[in-house]
């Protein structure tokens, strides 16, 4: 040992497994908007990630159980921004609903990149039966999540189910269309749209 310093310390560290993983993932993303579903491969994939090739079967039970799991981390991302969307709205029902709703009109997610990682992930909707299952149930827990904060602002239990599919599917129009034409209008006009919806459905489902 000589100045303080430990000889027996290595002269690299290695990445921590969860680390690694992460990055397979997050490789995979950018991968997919990149070159979208058809040019994701183990070599791709570890090449963006600057790794060999062997990691990625290393970490993951092959390339289909990677990309199952690169959706469920991006649809992770995607509900940490409407938790904390709602939690700078504070406690009150309506604030929570509509600042859920309008945090698609928003930065990270409102994003063209977010956008053409999508698409490749639905494109693998019809052919791939995993991740057509992964895809129905965040579907299901995002409907969920909808549906707990119409009730909260007193929507009736026989309408809540409808109400929710209908504000995914006005969501869903308006946050592709700022994606993929983001001067048509504005995310503010978004929001507006959207909360004269949500009104709507709050005042005739009480």
């Amino acid at each position: 040992m000589t100045d303080g310093q430990d000889v027996h310390k290595p002269a690299f560290t290695r990445a921590e497994p969860d680390a690694r993983r992460l990055s397979l993932i997050e490789a995979t993303a950018r991968v997919l908007a990149s070159h979208g579903a058809a040019g994701v491969s183990v070599r791709t994939i570890s090449a963006e990630a600057g790794v060999s090739p062997g990691l990625v079967n290393h970490y993951f039970d092959g390339i289909d159980a990677l990309i199952a799991e690169t959706y469920a981390h991006v649809d992770a991302r995607v509900s940490a921004a409407f938790e904390a969307a709602m939690a700078a709205a504070g406690p009150e029902p309506r604030a929570r609903l509509l600042a859920h709703v309008t945090a698609s009109f928003a930065k990270p997610i409102a994003d063209p990149g977010l956008l053409a990682t999508w698409i490749a992930f639905w494109s693998l909707v019809r052919g791939n039966p995993d991740i057509a299952r992964l895809h129905r149930d965040l579907y299901a827990a995002y409907r969920r999540d909808l549906e707990r904060l119409l009730e909260a602002c007193g929507v009736a239990a026989a309408d809540r189910r409808l109400a929710a599919i209908g504000i995914s599917a006005i969501v869903d129009g308006l946050w592709l269309e700022l994606c993929l034409a983001p001067d048509a209008f504005t995310p503010a006009e978004a929001s507006a749209i959207a909360e004269r919806h949500i009104d709507a459905l709050v005042q005739t489902g009480r």
